[in-house]
């Protein structure tokens, strides 16, 4: 069967998206095709659905399927909103059905999508995280990490920790990955385990680097800056309202408001096509192969954005 993948990229966040009906291949297609292109994270698709506009599926290149995205959502969001002649529309995903809106680029040139990340969750059961009985873990070390580090988690929906760290830790990153690995393999607090992100302030915002679950280091999550934009602001690091956070792929703004219990979350940032493609996806499942790739010309665009807010992300990348 030859199917069109559209190559796209949500601050760097990179994936082969592609229409479709429902399917049982789904997870061993975004397996062969991050063997054939080192460049993606995994593969997102776009279904039909009967409470929203369109179902999106996101699968890791390990297989694994996440519950949720926010930069390949912003590209489901474009391609929806495009495909359908709409300014907004709403987004099924695994745990809830999300809004999404076209908005003023970002620069020139740059496609620019706000997507409602939701739900969000501070139980420890949500993740699962399983610690010393606790049933929230938040702005604390977990000693046996660090006594320096305070940490969260998170789910929202997708399970984060979140570690406040300076700027040492930021720059090198064997801290992090040492303790991300081993929460992503067999251990007793993470049965499922767990994105693990380092944040760090810097000048008009935050920055934060992501080892994501089912991928390792990542260049962003969406889903990762939104919570750590929420947990930046309830540790006092930077005023509720519009965050910038900077990450190795570039730039979003997360919007963090919070009364009571009350906490709404809009991620806004790109929504870049690099290329189509056409794939042979044969009847077995094995042996797909990428029959042609057509560039586009939006990644010059979006180079140039991320050159002109490089300056504060360099002293970490």
């Amino acid at each position: 069967m030859e199917m069109t993948l559209t190559k796209v990229h949500g601050s760097m966040n990179t994936f082969y998206m592609l229409e479709s009906d429902e399917r049982n291949d789904f997870a061993e297609m975004a397996i062969q095709l991050s063997a054939l292109d080192k460049d993606i994270d995994g593969i997102l698709v776009i279904l039909p659905s009967s409470v929203a506009h369109a179902k999106m599926r996101v699968f890791n290149n390990d297989g694994s399927e996440a519950s949720m995205c926010g930069n390949g959502l912003r590209c489901v969001a474009r391609y929806v909103c495009e495909r359908d002649g709409v300014q907004e529309a709403v987004i099924e995903t695994m745990r809830a059905s999300l809004r999404v809106k076209k908005e003023e680029t970002l620069n020139e040139g740059v496609e620019t999508y706000a997507v409602e990340i939701s739900p969000v969750s501070f139980s420890l059961s949500s993740l699962p995280m399983n610690y010393e009985g606790h049933e929230e873990w938040i702005h604390e070390p977990l000693p046996f990490v660090s006594k320096e580090i305070p940490f969260s988690a998170v789910a929202v929906p997708n399970p984060h920790l979140i570690g406040i760290v300076p700027a040492d830790l930021q720059k090198d990153t064997s801290h992090q990955q040492k303790w991300a690995q081993y929460f992503n393999g067999d251990n007793d607090y993470f049965s499922d385990g767990v994105n693990v992100s380092y944040v760090t302030p810097v000048e008009d915002g935050i920055f934060v680097r992501t080892y994501e679950r089912g991928v390792g280091f990542t260049n962003a999550c969406g889903t990762a800056m939104t919570a750590s934009a929420l947990i930046s602001c309830m540790a006092g690091l930077v005023p509720y309202g519009d965050v910038s956070v900077y990450n190795p792929g570039g730039m979003v703004k997360c919007s963090v408001s919070k009364e009571g219990d009350d906490i709404q979350l809009l991620l806004t940032g790109n929504a870049t096509y690099l290329s189509v493609a056409k794939f042979d996806w044969p009847p077995n499942g094995t042996g797909g192969r990428i029959l042609s790739s057509e560039p586009l010309d939006e990644q010059a665009y979006y180079a140039q954005f991320s050159e002109q807010i490089s300056i504060l992300s360099k002293q970490f990348v």
